[in-house]
């Protein structure tokens, strides 16, 4: 729909429309998806989660402790979008099970799993849109980013011990798994690959050896891929590359060399159009990276448009709009007031 509008504004849109696509972006996206399932798929995470239960000896406070270390972990490197589908069923299963609250803990974990992913380059796709477009080393954007995502998961547990209740729960028995160690070991290899192609500029032969390692090895990680996915990000940059083009004028007189004002600027943003759109749009305006970064992860948290890991885990879940902006509204909130504060010191 906003194309079309788009195309009403601006009639030489259609001429120019497949230019508007950062096919190097969108490669590093799609690959980095299609390992993010065969890890998933692999099995591996169904084994670890018999040992969170065993580890959380009967407490529903330390229960959500380990998930949301867990899932902030994994995020780090799975991808939060892929995250929400892997461990929102475990959550659910939790808490039916033990008779937690459903809806606490599946917000508690979309935040976990945004959080989380903010800390690499691979965790979430507007990293990967800074990264390729910045050209920052890994290591440089890990070590610029981790004190604040060290507080933000802090504050995070945070919110788990002050909303949760001092009870005990039943443990129980889950079923072993098998795991797929063939797959396993295809897709970390691959996940090494990639990171180490996308980082000097081979984004597309990435892709194409990924679909091919994995066509061989876990042919099932490509055909469970989202394809309609893959087609919203090509859209988003199609749109909000316009979009650029249409307000370009305005993009050079924001506030660039001010950090916080970046952070209030692009976490502001991505509440009203979500932070991959967020991202596309401010990317023309030559923001300092790390600011950028802070702000449109951040703003994945709060209102529920802020990322696309929070439908995933409202549509999977089928919790209320209410019950989810209950906690992610106030985390948001307080992430992004310690963060603007971390930033003035």
């Amino acid at each position: 729909m906003l194309y079309l509008i788009l195309v009403v504004i601006d009639s030489s849109l259609p001429a120019r429309t497949f230019r508007l696509i950062d096919y190097e972006s969108l490669a590093s996206i799609i690959s980095l998806l299609a390992v993010s399932r065969g890890i998933e798929m692999s099995g591996i995470f169904s084994r670890i989660a018999p040992g969170i239960i065993k580890l959380s000896r009967g407490s529903e406070v330390r229960m959500m402790v380990l998930i949301t270390s867990v899932v902030a972990a994994s995020s780090a490197v799975i991808m939060n979008d892929t995250a929400m589908f892997i461990f929102v069923p475990l959550v659910l299963l939790l808490s039916r099970i033990t008779g937690t609250d459903k809806g606490r803990s599946v917000v508690l974990t979309a935040i976990a799993a945004n959080v989380g992913s903010a800390l690499t380059p691979v965790g979430n796709p507007q990293n990967i849109i800074i990264w390729r477009r910045y050209g920052i080393s890994i290591h440089r954007f890990i070590l610029a980013v981790l004190p604040y995502v060290l507080v933000w998961v802090i504050l995070l547990l945070a919110f788990v011990y002050l909303s949760g209740k001092n009870r005990r729960i039943r443990l129980f028995a889950i079923p072993r798994v098998r795991i797929n160690k063939q797959l396993l070991a295809a897709s970390v290899i691959l996940l090494i690959f990639n990171i180490i192609l996308i980082q000097l500029g081979h984004a597309i032969e990435s892709l194409v050896i990924t679909l091919a390692v994995l066509l061989l090895v876990g042919r099932e990680a490509i055909l469970s891929l989202d394809i309609a996915l893959v087609f919203i990000f090509a859209l988003i940059f199609i749109d909000f590359g316009e979009i650029s083009f249409l307000i370009s004028s305005m993009l050079h007189s924001l506030p660039g060399e001010r950090p916080a004002a970046v952070v209030l600027l692009s976490a502001g943003l991505s509440q009203i159009i979500s932070n991959v759109p967020a991202t596309v749009l401010l990317l023309p305006a030559k923001m300092p990276w790390l600011p950028l970064t802070l702000g449109v992860n951040l703003g994945g948290n709060g209102i529920i448009v802020g990322s696309l890991a929070n439908f995933i885990a409202l549509r999977i879940s089928g919790i209320g709009l209410k019950e989810f902006h209950r906690y992610s509204v106030p985390y948001f909130l307080a992430a992004l007031a310690t963060t603007l504060i971390l930033l003035l010191l």
